[in-house]
């Protein structure tokens, strides 16, 4: 199933590239695409190590095995800080 991946921020920088269309088998959850993320991006693990995680548009919890669907989007977004 194909998956479209979204980098924002310093994420974008160490993947050096903004979007990534990953092919992951079916059944697979949010973890695959961490996995593979870091695989094809080994100098990005330690920015990514901090990034939350979105599953079209929505937050996932650090952790949570969320099932991923054909087309689905992920988004890795880097702590924001600011006043």
């Amino acid at each position: 199933m194909k998956v479209c991946v979204r980098f924002f921020a310093s994420c974008r920088e160490a993947a050096g590239t903004e979007v990534l269309e990953l092919d992951l088998p079916q059944d697979c959850d949010i973890g695959a695409v961490v996995e593979e993320v870091m695989r094809k991006y080994p100098g990005a693990k330690e920015v990514m190590k901090s990034t939350a995680l979105a599953r079209n548009l929505e937050y996932v919890p650090k952790g949570e095995p969320v099932r991923l669907k054909e087309g689905d989007e992920v988004a890795f977004i880097p702590p924001v800080s600011g006043g």
